[in-house]
């Protein structure tokens, strides 16, 4: 099914995204996607160079008569999320990704993440590298590691391996938008230790489930109201705590940082007199929460059912101190920007609570446009663990990228679009940490924009990439490239 995808227009971009698509790239399992990348400069006989963190550079000279151009980096990230739906059995480390035309002008991947966030900006530069026909000053293509769960490509890159003086970052996800600036971000990393102890006699051993959510991913998405699956059963396990007297064993909900959480299960023990009692409670707190998210999460589904016995159950001070932080624990939008419209300033993603032996870690990701508002979310998240008990540590700390409204290449790149298009592109920030901030910081010269095509909710199975928009990305791209100013 995947292959079809080649024959769509502009088919330099889309065989080269196809070909991506069957090398398994998850973060921190890049391995073969770095090797793919590497052959492809060296077949091509330009210099090519792995450094030290994983990030590839290629080097394309200038075509003659454009040597006096402004180098170009073109910059896109190597690993893609991997999330997918429950029905099915898919290894990222192994599998090839399904993907297809919907039909509808979109193409999908089949129950998975599409990957791409951040393969279509990859496969655009591969395009560039190969194609004969593109006038071009000096070109250095850089493809980062390990963006999507820390930056580490980036954040690893040493001054003056990049000999370029303008960065097109290629990972923004709506076309027609000219991208300047983006939030920073913070990990907020918690960790509650428990005393196992014997499960009680009389009690029935369930499978708490939340399932059916959109999630999506954490800066793009958060400001669409959709249920976080981590919120939605700690919020009832503390009403079946009260109730039913409720014994929690271990949790398993969220899977990635960057991700809003799509599923949680829960294992729980209930007093065998209420069993019936919890099988009723559900149905009528799946009502509720469908109601409150009828509008964004069509698709909810919460259930129990019957589980194998638990080996033990958490003590009761730990239970109840990780129940209350995780409702006390601020998630979602915390405040919209005053100096652009629309766009979020900080928010906060309860990402992950999981049991690991004698042991629940809380994983949250703060991200901010305003580095102080997000030095204050994270001192009230980590003071609300802090009060249960917890140890929390905050780290992975990374810059936002601050607008240059008078930019050079942006004033170009405005003036191109419209020329090309005949209409005006937005200028835009975004509530996502593209890499701009941290390679700004290591290479304060660069001029910096942040282009791409049209992808909806990435980080999730619902990843999608609008067709058309593929096509005009990329002409966009070479318009910019064909027209880079003179030094």
């Amino acid at each position: 099914m995947a292959e079809t995808i080649k024959n769509l227009e502009p088919k330099i971009v889309w065989k080269n995204f196809y070909e991506y698509t069957q090398i398994p790239h998850p973060s921190h399992h890049e391995e073969k996607a770095v090797a793919y990348l590497k052959a492809f400069g060296e077949n091509l006989g330009l210099e090519t160079i792995v450094d030290e963190v994983g990030n590839v550079i290629i080097r394309k000279p200038a075509t003659p008569g454009m040597e006096d151009r402004k180098g170009l980096i073109l910059q896109a990230h190597i690993d893609m999320v991997p999330q997918k739906n429950s029905n099915i059995n898919h290894d990222f480390e192994k599998d090839p990704i399904d993907a297809y035309d919907d039909g509808t002008g979109w193409v999908r991947a089949k129950d998975t993440t599409l990957g791409a966030d951040n393969g279509m900006g990859l496969a655009a530069m591969l395009a560039v590298l190969e194609s004969k026909d593109i006038k071009h000053g000096p070109i250095e293509a850089l493809f980062t590691a390990t963006e999507e769960t820390g930056m580490d490509g980036a954040n690893g890159l040493k001054a003056g391996i990049i000999k370029g003086d303008i960065l097109l970052n290629l990972d923004s996800e709506d076309e027609g938008e000219l991208y300047i600036g983006c939030a920073g971000g913070i990990d907020a990393n918690v960790e509650f230790e428990f005393k196992k102890e014997a499960v009680p006699a009389d009690y029935t051993t369930f499978q708490i489930y939340i399932k059916g959510l959109k999630g999506g991913h954490s800066g793009m998405d958060i400001h669409l109201g959709r249920g976080n699956a981590n919120k939605i059963l700690f919020r009832y396990l503390n009403i079946i705590k009260d109730r039913w007297q409720a014994e929690l064993s271990d949790v398993l909900a969220g899977s990635l940082r960057n991700a809003i959480p799509r599923e949680a299960f829960a294992t729980v023990l209930i007093p065998n007199k209420h069993k019936e009692d919890i099988k009723t409670c559900v149905k009528k707190y799946e009502a509720v929460v469908k109601n409150e998210l009828s509008e964004v999460e069509p698709d909810l589904e919460i259930g129990i059912k019957e589980a194998p016995k638990a080996e033990f159950i958490m003590d009761k001070k730990s239970q109840l101190n990780l129940i209350l932080s995780v409702i006390a624990c601020q998630n979602g939008v915390i405040r919209m920007s005053t100096s652009m419209a629309g766009l979020v300033e900080t928010s906060s993603n309860l990402a992950i609570v999981k049991t690991i032996d004698n042991k629940v870690i809380v994983q949250c990701l703060l991200r901010s446009s305003v580095d102080s508002s997000k030095d204050a979310l994270a001192a009230s998240i980590k003071a609300c663990f802090d009060l249960a008990g917890a140890k929390v540590s905050l780290d992975g700390a990374y810059p936002g990228w601050k607008p240059n409204v008078n930019s050079e290449i942006l004033i170009l790149a405005q003036e191109l679009y419209k020329k090309h298009f005949n209409k005006e592109a937005k200028i835009m920030a975004v509530h996502a940490g593209l890499e701009c901030g941290i390679l700004g910081a290591t290479y304060p010269n660069w001029d910096m924009i942040s282009i791409g095509p049209t992808i909806r909710s990435p980080h999730s199975p619902d990843e999608r990439v609008n067709i058309e928009s593929v096509g005009k990305f990329f002409d966009f791209l070479k318009l910019i490239i064909e027209n880079a100013p003179k030094k």
